[in-house]
């Protein structure tokens, strides 16, 4: 008897903060950091599909804008620190969120973008 648990694709999410191929699952998304292979390794999906554009960039500064101001405003309400003290912890912490968050958003819009069948708009006269 056939396994149907591996014949399904995986979910938009798990494939997409995983980094993997959003047909099969097997596969890695990206060759470097924030750059994306030329096709599945498993399953030979050719990922010329996907344009994610801007998408992550705003989402990562959403969510790590809202993260890091927030916590530097908890902080500069419950301690009252020093300038230098915010640039030390909140410059660094910064980069770290949103570093950390560029990647596995990357990966989510394309997967939700293969899973939606997104593609360029046409105007057909």
């Amino acid at each position: 008897m056939v396994d149907q648990a591996a014949n399904r694709p995986p979910s938009v999410l798990s494939a997409g903060l995983k980094g993997r191929c959003p047909r099969c699952g097997r596969g890695r998304l990206f060759k470097g950091v924030l750059e994306l292979a030329p096709r599945c390794e498993a399953c030979g999906l050719d990922y010329g599909f996907a344009d994610s554009a801007d998408g992550p960039a705003v989402f990562v500064s959403l969510l790590g804008g809202f993260l890091v101001l927030g916590a530097a405003l908890w902080t500069e309400l419950v301690y009252e620190p020093p300038m230098w003290v915010h640039l030390v912890l909140f410059l660094p912490l910064t980069l770290i969120v949103c570093l950390g968050l560029a990647r596995p958003l990357k990966g989510l819009l394309v997967a939700q973008q293969y899973r939606t069948k997104a593609e360029q708009g046409r105007f057909d006269p």
